[in-house]
């Protein structure tokens, strides 16, 4: 067991595997350590750079990222972000938030989900004429970050 920022128990990078039904491999392994490692959304070529550094994993390829990223997208321990970019963004799916994205240098920042926002999808749910509810939501904010205003 592990323990995230917030003094949590969370599972094992092997026993989440495992419970996802995915293979445990290294490619698989090192790419789930980047994702904690970083805790920002990355794209296959931010972790392909990554997983070149490390000396446990040898001969691997962008093919290979690509591959084990839509497996781990697929069995929902990633999941990709729309942050207006030219590449698709990943990350770990393991608490939900929202980004706020400089348009500018690209910072990113999360913020947690509040119950103002709740409150105004289930007031749209509730508005709408053809949708009984929402199961799901991202949110994204653009803007431009302290440094670059």
């Amino acid at each position: 067991m592990c323990m995230n920022d917030s003094g949590h128990k969370t599972i094992s990078i092997n026993d989440l595997l495992k419970k996802n039904g995915q293979k445990i491999t290294p490619a698989r392994l090192s790419i789930l350590n980047i994702f904690i490692k970083n805790k920002i959304p990355l794209c296959a070529l931010d972790i392909y750079k990554e997983l070149l550094k490390d000396k446990k994993i040898n001969n691997i390829n962008e093919v290979t990222v690509y591959r084990n990223l839509s497996s781990l997208e697929k069995s929902g321990i990633i999941k990709i972000v729309n942050l207006r970019r030219d590449a698709v963004y990943f990350e770990m799916n393991n608490d939900h938030h929202h980004h706020i994205v400089c348009t500018n240098c690209g910072l990113i920042e999360d913020f947690k989900e509040n119950k103002n926002i709740e409150k105004l999808l289930e007031q749209i749910a509730e508005k709408s004429t053809k949708f009984k509810n929402i199961k799901e939501h991202s949110l994204e904010l653009f803007g431009t970050c302290k440094v670059c205003s």
